[in-house]
């Protein structure tokens, strides 16, 4: 099973616990579909709150099918066009601590329609830290989950300072991986090595404006829905980064998301060419075969031609002599070397 899976097929039972999931859309690419994907696969007995700010509830889950998690809609909840409006950190806090003792599911969507309700990145920094210690401190295994897009809270929520334990998911456009084959001649492993891999698609996806151009552009399919593929299936890429998990240190990947489930890379129908290319450039002939005269040499010819002496390669002897010019100011007199010669 690959990483993207175990995570969405059982966030709790990754060892160890992870209690902080973060999803990351952009302009360029929606993680919609592992949001739902990931809230459908959650436990019948676990108690999930969903919050919604940006997208009605409907359009994650089917609430009369899901009786263990209950929906909160915040949409139609703006400042300046409530009278009065109040802030949902404390209700969003009392929820929280209403729910009996056992495994918890907190999902907000979006933390930067929140962020911009309540005003400040400082003010959703602290209420989400607050939130996450409420979550952390339960007797059993418990969730938070935040789907934003980049933002400067962003960067506050995936410090250590935070939470030591993390779980990234952030969703690409495929066009970035053609786009990076074809012009810097990457390939994404297995058919390339990893290491020259991210070192040019860490900050070449980190470019918003890049991913931007490659879906909106001319060439692109002009939606952050993922590219068509077949009657309603899309397909995505998905960049996962696990901090604190089973390995040391932090373990990065890249899977491909088609219609509602994860797979390999390999599965997606954009990336055919590439693969095709790469085997192509493997069954490349040798130049040397199929032809009429021997270019190899057998291993005593190679030993023969080691034996023959080169006339240019000193093997010990009489040793190097080493020539010094003497510079005379006066140019109007004869100027010598060391070995008594005019120069």
């Amino acid at each position: 099973m690959s990483l993207l899976s175990s995570i969405t097929n059982n966030p709790t039972g990754l060892k160890p616990h992870q209690p902080l999931i973060i999803l990351q859309s952009s302009s360029a690419q929606t993680c919609y579909p592992i949001l739902r994907n990931l809230i459908s696969n959650f436990r019948p007995a676990t108690q999930t709150l969903l919050f919604c700010f940006l997208h009605p509830p409907s359009s994650l889950t089917n609430i009369d099918e899901a009786p263990n998690i209950t929906t909160f809609d915040f949409t139609g909840r703006i400042p300046g066009y409530d009278d009065p409006w109040c802030s949902p950190q404390d209700e969003i806090l009392a929820r929280v601590n209403s729910v009996p003792p056992g495994s918890l599911n907190v999902i907000i969507d979006s933390v930067d329609t929140l962020t911009s309700d309540l005003g400040s990145t400082p003010k959703a920094y602290k209420f989400i830290r607050t939130l996450l210690e409420l979550v952390t401190t339960r007797s059993e295994p418990s969730i938070l989950v935040l789907h934003l897009q980049p933002s400067p809270l962003l960067e506050l929520l995936t410090q250590t300072s935070l939470s030591p334990t993390l779980m990234h998911l952030i969703a690409h456009p495929p066009a970035i991986i053609t786009h990076i084959a074809s012009a810097y001649l990457t390939h994404p492993p297995p058919a390339g090595p990893a290491e020259k891999f991210w070192s040019v698609f860490i900050p070449f996806s980190e470019r918003t404006h890049e991913s931007e151009r490659l879906v909106y552009g001319p060439e692109g399919n002009g939606t952050s829905a993922g590219a068509w593929v077949g009657k309603g299936t899309r397909e995505f890429i998905v960049e996962v980064l696990i901090r604190g998990g089973s390995k040391r240190g932090v373990e990065r990947t890249v899977e491909g998301w088609k219609g509602d489930v994860p797979c390999d890379l390999q599965a997606l129908e954009s990336f055919k060419s590439i693969w095709t290319r790469k085997k192509v450039e493997e069954a490349r002939p040798d130049p040397t075969q199929n032809v009429s005269f021997n270019l190899n040499l057998t291993p005593s010819q190679e030993k023969s031609r080691a034996q023959v002496p080169l006339p240019y390669a000193h093997e010990g002897g009489a040793p190097f002599l080493y020539t010094s010019c003497h510079f005379n100011p006066d140019f109007r007199q004869p100027c010598y070397n060391s070995w008594g010669d005019f120069v």
